[in-house]
This record gives structure tokens, sequence and C-alpha cells, in this order.
């Protein structure tokens, strides 16, 4: 479309003045064919359109190079008009960032001021991560091997190479809402296939390499997958897995498999086949199962790329900054960490693949990188504090925890030897973070913070659900629907429902706010038990055992009991150079008799391995089921008086 052309949308030729909020929908043509684009009073559509030099999908015209930039500029000019400025996606999108940077340590002013940026049409990766990649030689991707290995990819770089790999994926049939199922590890062609899949409008279903051939099949039915792409060396688990889908193998050609690799020679010029809705759907992740069957959660081009603004500021990322997450790809930890947040604030994404954890080598590998920001789950973290934590020369500016609650002695651990802080955070994998403790921010012991910008976070009374309650689950208001929330659970409206129900988000997690506005984890809805009619906290109690020398990690489920219903028992890993025996069990009851009120007493105990998800989770269900079951391994208080 001729520039003058583009100035006679809305029926004003060159003119500067704003638009009327409503007009005729944008027209582009080509010389062959004409295609209507309404903007239903939002003509930010044409933000996302990418109008670079190269061949139209259906037309194959070939525009020339300076009238698709004029057009583009031109484009960009004309698509929002609000408080007496025209902002496009991209400018709405970078005001609410540069807000929450500008008071990364001013909490008051940025949950108080914050507002989320709502634009009709958004595409993460053309409307943010190109506008931000173009020209733009710092190192976006930095991924360091154990052979000492290294990959460095700027902005640019994953920018071309997730546009020759959109051109792949559309050559095989990968079109808007197309389901495509990736099972890659920490390399770069996760990263190139995200961009590449949203470019494109796809919907991604993250997968991590652990799964095997059962849990894939759910996937692919509950997903309708129509396109897979995976490690060739993940091929295999296929075999068995039915479905008419695309297979696209990373790193080898098995048969019956396509390669990766033919995205070296795709066009490196993309053009999008039509705008993208922001409540478009984007990601479909499979939640890791602690209780039940996994459930379906929809994330949109808006809830996750927008809604990890606030991500952003809980770790307290700025521009230029080296941030290390330790999480494996498929789980929603990876997205929030290695994908959304870093790129939000323009920070370097550094990862360090390694087949066992080696703390020291951890460090090492950290201080070459220069991190600056660093967040693991719990179990790492209480990994790295059996290490010598001051073998770390140069600490991170930032730490933080997310996945469990994490126990105040590892906190106090890492900030006798580091001088920082770990700072938790809560949310899910249906949200951003909800609830967390923001840099420059006092702290309180076993909080997990307060609420952050853009969410308002109620405590609904367990009996009669209404809100203000001290002690109560953990809820969203829906009144100001934030922007970082999920559709719903795919598929099953009953249970999105139930989750929504009374104007609420419902986590199923228990908190307890103080007069102070900060909360304290409590536990999962169906973790909390009674004993002797008292209410018990696993946490609290995981908390005090974790603090002994001994302990690695432990797990509290109720245990029967004929005159108290149920009482406390704690499976234990226990850390290295203790043995598992009486003698142990008779030193961690003495601490627990020491630590705990009587009636939060650990009264069962049994060392063994904690059960987990392939996430990292504690599935505590099958404690549950094995301690009702009973065990010959198990050691009793009263046996030690």
């Amino acid at each position: 479309m001729p520039f003058s052309s583009l100035m006679r949308i809305r029926g004003r030729p060159d003119s500067t003045s704003p638009p009327k909020a409503t007009g005729s929908p944008v027209v582009r043509r080509s010389r062959t064919s004409a295609r209507r684009i309404s903007t239903d009073a939002d003509p930010s559509a044409v933000t996302n359109m990418s109008l670079r030099r190269g061949t139209h999908p259906r037309s194959g015209v070939v525009r020339p190079a300076s009238r698709i930039t004029r057009w583009q500029r031109a484009a960009r000019q004309w698509c929002r008009y609000r408080g007496g400025q025209m902002t496009t996606a991209t400018e709405l999108f970078r005001s609410a960032r540069d807000f929450l940077l500008e008071h990364r340590e001013d909490y008051a002013t940025a949950y108080e001021g914050f507002d989320w940026p709502r634009p009709q049409h958004f595409n993460w990766a053309l409307d943010w991560f190109d506008v931000i990649a173009d020209g733009n030689d710092r190192t976006a991707l930095h991924i360091a091997e154990e052979d000492g290995s290294e990959i460095r990819l700027s902005f640019a770089d994953l920018s071309e190479r997730s546009n020759r790999v959109a051109n792949l994926l559309r050559e095989r049939g990968v079109g808007a809402e197309d389901r495509i199922l990736v099972m890659l590890g920490n390399q770069a062609e996760l990263w190139e296939v995200a961009l590449a899949a949203m470019k494109l409008r796809a919907v991604v279903i993250p997968a991590t390499p652990l799964l095997g051939p059962a849990d894939l099949r759910d996937r692919v039915e509950r997903g309708r997958v129509r396109h897979v792409l995976v490690r060739a060396e993940d091929t295999a688990k296929f075999d068995d897995v039915p479905g008419d889908y695309t297979r696209t193998a990373v790193g080898g050609l098995p048969e019956g498999w396509q390669p990766y690799e033919d995205a070296h020679t795709a066009s490196a010029e993309f053009l999008p086949d039509g705008p993208t809705l922001a409540d478009d759907p984007l990601m479909l992740y499979f939640t890791s199962g602690t209780t039940a069957r996994p459930k379906l959660v929809e994330h949109t081009h808006a809830s996750y790329p927008i809604g990890h603004l606030a991500t952003m500021y809980w770790i307290g990322l700025k521009p230029g900054d080296v941030h290390l997450n330790i999480s494996s790809p498929g789980w929603a930890k990876h997205a929030w960490s290695n994908l959304f947040a870093p790129w939000n604030a323009q920070a370097t994404v550094f990862l360090y693949n390694y087949t066992r954890f080696d703390a020291s080598r951890l460090m090492a590998e950290m201080d070459r990188a220069g991190v600056t920001t660093f967040c693991a789950p719990p179990t790492v973290w209480r990994m790295l504090i059996q290490a010598d934590l001051t073998q770390l020369r140069t600490p991170p500016r930032e730490a933080v925890a997310a996945g469990e609650p994490l126990n105040p002695e590892v906190i106090e651990q890492v900030r006798r030897a580091w001088g920082v802080t770990i700072r938790d955070g809560f949310g899910q994998t249906e949200t951003a973070v909800q609830v967390s403790n923001s840099p420059g921010q006092p702290l309180k012991t076993g909080s997990m913070g307060r609420p952050g910008p853009g969410y308002r976070v109620e405590l609904l009374d367990p009996v009669s659900g209404a809100p203000g309650a001290a002690e109560g689950e953990i809820a969203l208001d829906l009144s100001t629907h934030p922007v970082g929330l999920m559709t719903g659970y795919h598929g099953d409206p009953d249970r999105t429902a139930e989750a929504m129900a009374g104007g609420y988000y419902r986590t199923g997690d228990i908190g307890a706010r103080d007069a102070d506005g900060y909360i304290t984890y409590v536990g999962r809805a169906d973790d909390v038990f009674k004993a002797s009619d008292y209410k018990i906290s696993p946490f609290e109690l995981e908390s005090a055992l974790i603090e002994h020398e001994a302990v690695a990690e432990a797990a509290v489920v109720p245990a029967p009991d004929e005159l108290r219903l149920a009482v406390p028992k704690a499976y234990v890993v226990l850390a290295e150079g203790w043995e598992p025996g009486p003698d142990t069990a008779k030193v961690l009851f003495e601490h627990s008799r020491e630590a705990l009120a009587p009636y939060k007493r650990i009264r069962r105990l049994e060392f063994a391995p904690l059960p987990k998800t392939v996430s990292g989770k504690i599935r505590r269900i099958e404690l549950r089921e094995a301690t009702a079951a009973g065990s010959d391994a198990e050691y009793r208080e009263e046996d030690f008086r």
C-alpha cells in the first residue's frame, strides 16, 4: 500500500490530528490480491503485521524495501489513540514495563500506579522481541555445556533465526491455532521455536524430555496435537503414540521424521498471514499433577507475555542483566524466567546444562558468565547450601526462589555467605507471580511477601468463602481481571467455573495475612490437616526439620492415630554424612521437641526418597497413601522417650 493510501485511512489525508474512535476498516492490498483486515475500532491490528521486504505468503508479490519500511512506520503511528497520544501495542507494553523498572524498589508506587496494558492486538514476538532485536547485537541467549562448549546468540540473531524457523514450519503446514508439541532440552532451538510459533499464531504445548509414551499419548490426544517437534534421541517415544501429526526432529534424521535443520536455508524474511488478537491462544500447559490427572491450562498472547511483567518486577531484572534460572523445559517456570521475564527487561538469558548437579561447577559458571540475577527452586537451594557458598566470587545482585516455599534456614545460610537475601515468590502455572517479596522491601521471615503489581489478592474464609479473612484460600479478585491469569482449563468448563466461582480465581492454596499486608504460605488446601483438633501446616513442620543439619529434604503428611485421629509423620532425605537408623531418628525427634509446640511435634518418621513429579514437586498423595498402608521402616516418637 502506498504511503499516501495509508494516510487516507479514517478519511484524514496527511492529517496529524487524532483518529476517531470508529471508522472504516484498514484495507491492505497487493497487486494480485486484496485482503480486508478489520480492526474493530482498534487499528493496532497493523502493529503485528511485520511489514518487511519479502514475498507475501499468498499473493507472491515481492514488496520493495523502501515502500514497506514507510508503510510500517506510518502504520505503527496510527495504532491507538489514548490520553491525547497516539500509541502502538509496543508502546503500551513498553510504557508499562518502564513504569515497573522505574519503581522497582518503590513497592507502594508500583502497586498503586501500575495498570496492565490491554491492547486488542498483540504478538510479543513481533511487537516486542523483533522491535528490541532490530540491529541489536547484544547477547540474548548464552548456553554453556559441561564439556566447556557454549553458544551465544544475539537478539538480532534470534529474530532472524526464528523467522527462518517460522517459514519452515509454515511450509510444513503449521498455521494459526495449530497445536505444536515441543519437547526439547535447554538448547537454542527451543527459543527459536518459541518465537517462531508466536509469529505463526500457533499454539505451543511445552513438554519436558523426561516424559514417556503414556504421558505423550495423553498430551497428543487431549491437546489435539497436529505437529510434533522433538530431539532426534526422543523420537522413538512416539512410535506408539497414535495421531495424525507432522514430525520434525532436531539433531538427527530418524526414519519417518523431517529435519529441523532445513530451517537454516529458509528465508530470513517473515510476513505474518494476519493480525494477532491479544486473547488468541498461545500456550497449553499440562500441570504437574501432584494429586490428580494433569489439568490443561490455556494462556494467551497477553496472559503470559504481558503477565510476566509482574515476574520481571519480582525478580528485579534490569536491561543488561545476565539472568540464570534453573528450570526444566516443558514447565511453566521455564517460560516465566527463561523467556518472558528476562526478555521483557532486555536481559540476557544464561543457562548451564549439566547431567549431575555440581554446586562448585555451577558457581564457577555463574562467575564466568557474570550472572547478576539468579532464580532456583528450593531443591537446588537446599543442595547449594551443602557446598561452600563462598566459592562464588561475585554473588548475584538478586536471588529469588519459586516452585515451593523456601525454608528460612536456607535463606539465612545464603545471606551469611553472599550478603544477598533470597526473596520468595508465589505463583502458579495458571498465573504469573501473584505474591512476592520485591526488591528493596523489608522482608519478614517465613513470609512470601505482598501482592504484586496488577493483582488484587484476597484471602477467602474457608467456611463462608467471604473475602477479608486473616487466614484463608489465596484468591484473585476478578472485578479487575488481571492480565496475568489463564483463560481457563482447556476442554474442562466445569473445572474452570469452579476455579473462577464467585468473582474470584481460587488458587487452592492457604495463606495468612498480617497487619502489614504480608502473606505467609500455610499449605495446599488439601495438604493442611488436623491433629488433636489443631490445624497443622506441613510447610511449618518441614521448615523446622530442615533447620537441623542432618536434613536435606523433608515432607510431612498425616498418619492415622487412634487417640488423636491423625499425627504428623515426616519423610526425610538425609544430608551427606548422616546414616538412616534409630540414632538419627532419635536426634530428629529431640530436635522436633525443641523446635515445635507439643501439638505440632513429629510423631512418626521414616527415611525415604521423596516421590516427585517430573517438574520436581513432591507428590504428597503418594506419601499419604504409603502412610495409610503402614511401613516397617517407620520410627515412632514414643519409642525414644
